[in-house]
C-alpha cells in the first residue's frame, strides 16, 4: 500500500503534518525542546503562548481546575511581552524541526497592530490573533464577540505584516458565522475554531468559585460536540473562500482528529489532552495515517469537508 501522504498547506505555510500543539499548552516549548523522546517530526505547527505587548503577570491563583470530561483554566496571558519573547526566546527555539505560528492578544485594536508589528520582524511562520480579549476601550467586551470589531482586529494586524494571518475564534458568541463572515471579508488567511467556553467551578464548602478569577475557559473532550459543529459551520463559509480552519477543541485521538476533518478543517490541534499525554502528537498522526488508508485517499486534503448531511 502506497504511503499515505501527511502534508498539508496551511495559510500558504507548508506543513509536514496536520496536527499542530496549541497556544498556552506547550508555553513557549523550552519543556518540549528538553523532552526525552519527544517526536517534532509528528508535529506540522506549534502556536506558541499569548503574547501581549507589556509582560503580565496574569490572574491570581488557582488558575486550573480539572472538571468532568475536560478542564478549567484562568492563567490570565501571563507572558513576558512580545519583545522579550522575539529578542530572547525565539533564538533558543527556531532551530527546532517544525513550523511556529505567534498567538498575539491586546486590550486595544492599536495593541495588537503592535504586537503584530514586533512579530513580523521575526522568524515565526504566522501570527494568529486571539481574539477572545476584553476590549478595554468598549467596556471590556470581547473582541470576538463583535464582527465588526473583530474585522478591525484582522485588518489592523494584515496592514503591518506580510506573514499569514489566522484569527482564532470564540465560541462564546450568538452566531460564529457572523464573526467568520467578517474574518474573511477582513483578509484572515485562516481560522481556528474554536476558543474556549467559559464555565465556572464552585467550592461547595466555601461557596465561593474554585477559581481566583471567578471563572474561565472549559476546554478538553467536553466540548468536542460544540466544537465539531462549529468547525462544520464555519467551513460552509470558509471552504469555498479556500480559507482552511484549524480544528481543536476536545481533540484527543487520531479518530477525534479524522472526524474535525471531515467536518472541514485542514489541521487538528491538540491542547487539553497534552497534559495527560505530551508525547501524544506522534500516537494521533499514526492513528490518522492508519484511518486514512483504512478510507481509501492519498492525503488528508481528500477528506476534509467531507461529511454527508442525513
Amino acid at each position: 500500500m502506497k504511503p499515505l501522504d501527511t502534508a498539508i498547506l496551511l495559510a500558504g505555510v507548508p506543513l509536514a503534518s496536520p496536527v499542530t500543539l496549541l497556544s498556552g499548552c506547550v508555553g513557549f516549548c523550552e519543556d518540549l525542546a528538553r523532552m526525552e523522546g519527544f517526536d517534532f517530526s509528528a508535529v506540522g505547527a506549534i502556536f506558541l503562548k499569548g503574547t501581549t505587548l507589556q509582560a503580565r503577570q496574569g490572574n491570581r491563583p488557582p488558575r486550573v481546575v480539572e472538571t468532568q470530561g475536560g478542564m478549567l483554566n484562568a492563567i490570565g496571558l501571563q507572558n513576558p511581552g512580545a519583545r522579550h519573547v522575539v529578542d530572547h526566546i525565539l533564538p533558543t527555539i527556531q532551530h527546532l524541526p517544525t513550523r511556529f505560528f505567534a498567538n498575539i492578544a491586546g486590550s486595544t485594536v492599536a495593541e495588537y497592530g503592535e504586537v503584530a508589528r514586533i512579530f513580523d520582524d521575526s522568524p515565526v511562520d504566522g501570527i494568529e490573533i486571539n481574539i477572545s480579549c476584553p476590549n478595554v476601550k468598549e467596556g471590556g467586551a470581547a473582541f470576538g464577540s463583535d464582527p465588526k470589531v473583530a474585522a478591525h482586529v484582522v485588518e489592523t494586524v494584515k496592514r503591518v505584516t506580510s506573514k499569514p494571518v489566522i484569527t482564532k475564534l470564540s465560541p462564546n458568541v450568538t452566531d460564529i458565522t457572523r464573526v467568520a463572515q467578517a474574518v474573511i471579508d477582513a483578509g484572515t488567511d485562516a481560522i481556528s475554531a474554536i476558543n474556549t467556553l467559559m464555565g465556572m467551578a464552585i467550592d461547595l464548602e466555601k461557596r465561593r468559585p474554585v477559581l481566583g478569577n471567578g471563572q474561565g475557559g472549559l476546554s478538553g473532550p467536553a466540548i468536542k460536540p460544540v466544537a465539531l459543529l462549529q468547525v462544520w459551520r464555519i467551513h460552509q463559509i470558509a471552504g469555498p473562500r479556500g480559507i482552511p480552519i484549524v480544528g481543536q477543541g476536545g481533540i484527543t485521538t487520531a479518530r477525534d482528529a479524522m472526524e474535525f476533518m471531515v467536518a472541514g478543517a485542514t489541521a487538528i490541534g491538540l491542547g487539553t489532552a497534552l497534559f495527560r499525554n505530551p508525547l501524544g502528537a506522534r500516537e494521533v498522526l499514526d492513528g490518522m495515517v492508519a484511518w486514512g488508508q483504512r478510507l481509501g485517499v492519498a492525503n488528508f486534503h481528500e477528506i476534509r469537508g467531507t461529511l454527508n448531511q442525513p
